[in-house]
């Protein structure tokens, strides 16, 4: 063990000496030029992505709509520019339910983990608000992908969002993903048809065929539900809290 000890430590300076060396001869920015270049190649670039995560006809119990969820970023493999946005349109009503736009900086802090803050704006019931965002966004344990994320507004409300997506693959192209959504809210807002506690949650199904990586349509279905308050609220304005949808769509990246 002493000898090897010994060996590692003269092989260590020997390297030291070397490099000392090779900085004596080869000119320091031709060598920070090539560490630039290769660590542009191997890891350093800048990429971009838009991705139409879901683009769907729901029939929501005989109240179809179109419903819609993005992302885009830009940036290296720290540091990202991330957009998210998504909405749901009703044939019958000819109008948005829902739609927002998020603005994100997005921060990896480990393998597969995003920490990611910014604004998000809502557009749609004819009630604008913008609020602070504070989110992680990765691959948990057993290939789950999960999105979480805190909403605060200017008017001091405080909103969450939990997503949770897994890919179950009977074939490279067919491909089974459930997902469920829960939705919470610290209080009551009327004006938005949510109450406190749990507002709403999601869960369906979406089998689709990848013809190519980039396009795959989809079939599935969606359960949704109201939380108590919530769904108190809703009826007292007419809308119903649960609804069952069957729906196909389509689903790109490029």
């Amino acid at each position: 063990m002493r000898w090897l000890l010994v060996l590692a430590a003269i092989i260590g300076a020997e390297c030291l000496v070397a490099r000392a060396a090779a900085q004596t001869i080869i000119d320091p920015e031709a060598t920070a030029a090539m560490r630039h270049h290769m660590q542009s190649h191997h890891g350093g670039m800048t990429a971009w992505k838009i991705f139409g995560e879901r683009l769907e006809y729901q029939s929501n119990d005989g109240d179809p709509a179109l419903v819609f969820e993005g992302e885009a970023l830009w940036g290296g493999d720290r540091n990202k520019l991330w957009l998210k946005t998504e909405g749901e349109y009703e044939f019958n009503g000819s109008e948005f339910e829902q739609a927002e736009l998020q603005v994100l900086y997005s921060r990896a802090v480990r393998a597969f983990w995003d920490i990611q803050t910014g604004v998000r704006r809502d557009f749609a019931n004819g009630v604008n608000r913008t609020w602070g965002v504070f989110g992680i966004k990765g691959l948990a344990p057993y290939l789950f992908e999960t999105d979480a994320a805190i909403f605060v507004s200017g008017h001091g409300e405080a909103t969450a969002r939990i997503e949770a997506e897994y890919e179950l693959l009977f074939t490279q192209r067919l491909i089974l993903q459930p997902r469920v959504e829960l939705n919470l809210s610290a209080q009551d807002i009327p004006e938005l048809e949510i109450g406190s506690g749990l507002t709403s949650a999601e869960l369906g199904a979406r089998l689709r065929y990848e013809f190519s990586r980039q396009f795959a349509p989809y079939v599935g279905f969606e359960w949704r539900t109201a939380g108590s308050s919530t769904a108190r609220i809703q009826r007292l304005n007419g809308t119903d809290p649960r609804a069952f949808s069957v729906l196909a769509g389509i689903r790109f990246w490029f």
